[in-house]
């Protein structure tokens, strides 16, 4: 099976390194060269055009995973259903709003092709571990491509056909909210270590005995610890952290539905105020646990 990968970032390049070793036949699309350079040091072909792309599919059916911000798709879409064949398959990887794909699927539809969203976790890590992913869109379209996500998701099989279009994106939005909550107590939890009763508390120590054992025992609490023994220093971080929009959308739909979440409320209203410079060490501390899963950029104050 052929696939092209259209979307060089954190993700994207992974997705396509780990299914070229799992023994597909990939090429890359990315609007810079380096990226698409340093896919080539490994084996992986590509072009800065997407008519090659195209091409490289000849006759077999055009699988097409986009892998890029969300404000930027309908933009790339477009011009992707200009000069693929009818029946190709084109895939959201990242992390859209569920209401637009749905209104992106019917456009792809519209146009012959067939639109999958499919909601993509695993940040940095998953060429390590395995990504797991959260599909949504044409039952048949999503068995086509099946054996591309049993390549790529975590070892125990970590991905699921969700529904109609929409769905992927949906479940993501949902998971990427609750992780705002998550981020947000251990950052909290941690600073009350930090800054409470007792001084000079080893929180690193605290963090590893939590992650023995403990019923808040986790993924997130390990990389908080890793990131503590690496960076302990957090007078270099500014606490500014980005809201990507995905809680922002699950409020909203929470609104609509009237759904009490003041949690995951709370943790975006955190976010907001550190944007306005209310930051302290429990921002920082979030800061910090973004780029460890994500490789997203942190902030140094400047000096």
């Amino acid at each position: 099976m052929k696939i092209a990968i259209a979307g060089l970032g954190r993700m994207g390049s992974q997705i396509a390194q780990k299914l070229f070793e799992g023994g597909y036949e990939v090429m890359v699309h990315n609007r810079s060269i380096q990226k698409i350079e340093e896919m080539r040091s490994v084996g992986v072909s590509g072009s800065l055009q997407k008519e090659d792309i195209v091409n490289f599919f000849g006759e077999e059916i055009n699988i097409i995973w986009i892998m890029i911000p969300a404000e930027v798709v309908d933009e790339e879409l477009d011009s992707w259903l200009k000069i693929v064949p009818k029946g190709s398959v084109l895939i959201d990887g990242g992390n859209s709003n569920f209401k637009n794909t749905i209104r992106r699927a019917k456009k792809v539809e519209e146009a012959g092709s067939v639109l999958l969203d499919i909601g993509t976790s695993g940040g940095v890590w998953g060429y390590k571990n395995g990504f797991s992913m959260m599909v949504g869109g044409d039952r048949d379209a999503f068995e086509k491509i099946e054996s591309l996500l049993v390549c790529l998701a975590n070892p125990k099989g970590a991905y699921k056909h969700f529904g109609s279009s929409g769905s992927g994106h949906y479940v993501k939005m949902v998971h990427n909210a609750i992780e705002y909550g998550m981020m947000e107590s251990f950052a909290e939890g941690y600073r009350l270590l930090k800054e409470g009763h007792y001084k000079d508390l080893d929180l690193i120590s605290a963090g590893e005995v939590w992650q023995n054992g403990s019923v808040i025992a986790s993924w997130l609490n390990e990389l908080i610890t890793n990131a503590l023994k690496e960076k302990p220093d957090f007078d270099k971080i500014d606490g500014f952290v980005a809201e990507s929009g995905e809680a922002r959308w699950a409020l909203e739909v929470a609104k609509e539905k009237n759904i009490e979440m003041p949690s995951i409320q709370a943790s975006f209203d955190v976010r907001l105020e550190s944007q306005k410079g209310k930051t302290n060490f429990a921002t920082k501390m979030l800061a910090l646990t973004r780029n460890a899963f994500g490789g997203h950029k942190i902030n140094e104050e400047k000096k």
